[in-house]
């Protein structure tokens, strides 16, 4: 079967998108071809996602197992030169390519003794993260379990396994995703010197999980992917509304002039953290920079 050459609407330019899509192999391994399309789109290269597929092929790039394994053996310091997120996803990928290839779930070239409960966790999250890229690059709708399944190397009844449905992995998504960003605004927050000075280290973390965070935090900060199925945001709200509750205690304790509505404050605040999905572009300022000028811009104002 012939491989379809790059879609792009300059093809002087192609030289140039090839280095692009390199990088972003480099830079930003975790990226699918979706995602990388759609950044370099906004940089005004025009490529399709399987385009992107196609030079990642051409180089020898085209999973996320490849691209870990290749910028941990081209940086020199070997697996210790990934981040912790990179090498958790690298070791699922080995432990899917494993399974793919027939060998025993409890196998390992480094440790046969591995746990295969450990394993099957794994793979559990693997599962997890591979859905929540799907449902923010192209919709809850629009995603099935085959996409998912063909994703992470397995047959759908693997991912069946799982999750009872697609509804159920949605859900997990989120209970998951909640969990994670609660723990983190709890623990940065009691790092707070002030009132104002816990709400910004919250909202710091709240930001960061939208625009640098695993999948699932960035899916669960902003719901890219939600249907509009009001059965399923019923649902998600209990562990939404327990994330909000700290967010509510923190703005609760902010000094602020009598008659403030601290609920609408609340509310303006988070719409404005999570829309930043939309608008957010790399090169200008920081997640940090953007929480720490929203809540100054609360606490002080904008009037000259």
């Amino acid at each position: 079967m012939n491989q379809a050459s790059p879609r792009t609407d300059h093809p002087a330019d192609s030289r140039e998108i090839e280095r692009a899509v390199l990088d972003f192999a480099r830079n930003e391994p975790e990226l699918g071809q979706a995602a990388v399309a759609e950044r370099l789109r906004v940089a005004g290269m025009q490529i399709s996602a399987s385009g992107v597929r196609y030079l990642w092929q051409k180089h020898g790039l085209e999973t996320a197992v490849k691209r870990l394994q290749a910028l941990a053996g081209n940086d020199g310091g070997g697996i210790d030169a990934l981040t912790e997120n990179q090498r958790r996803l690298l070791e699922r990928g080995e432990l899917t390519a494993r399974l793919a290839r027939g060998e025993p779930e409890g196998s390992s070239n480094a440790d046969h003794s591995a746990d295969s409960t450990s394993e099957l966790l794994d793979r559990r999250q693997m599962i997890l993260t591979a859905a929540a890229e799907l449902f923010s690059e192209q919709g809850y709708d629009r995603s099935s379990i085959r996409d998912i399944a063909r994703r992470v190397g397995l047959l759908p009844g693997s991912v069946y396994h799982y999750f009872p449905s697609k509804d159920e992995l949605y859900l997990e998504i989120h209970r998951e995703g909640f969990k994670r960003v609660l723990d983190r605004a709890q623990a940065a927050a009691k790092e707070g010197i002030d009132p104002w000075d816990r709400l910004r280290r919250a909202c710091e973390v709240h930001v960061s999980g939208i625009v640098e965070g695993s999948p699932v935090d960035r899916i669960t900060g902003h719901s890219l992917s939600f249907s509009g199925n009001k059965d399923l945001l019923a649902k998600i709200q209990p562990y939404r509304e327990s994330y909000e509750d700290v967010f509510r205690s923190l703005i609760k304790s902010l000094p602020l002039a009598p008659g403030t509505d601290r609920s609408l404050l609340r509310l303006f605040l988070f719409g404005g953290m999570n829309w930043i999905y939309l608008w957010y572009r790399e090169g200008g300022r920081t997640p940090k920079d953007i929480a720490d000028a929203m809540v100054d811009m609360l606490r002080r104002g904008v009037q000259a």
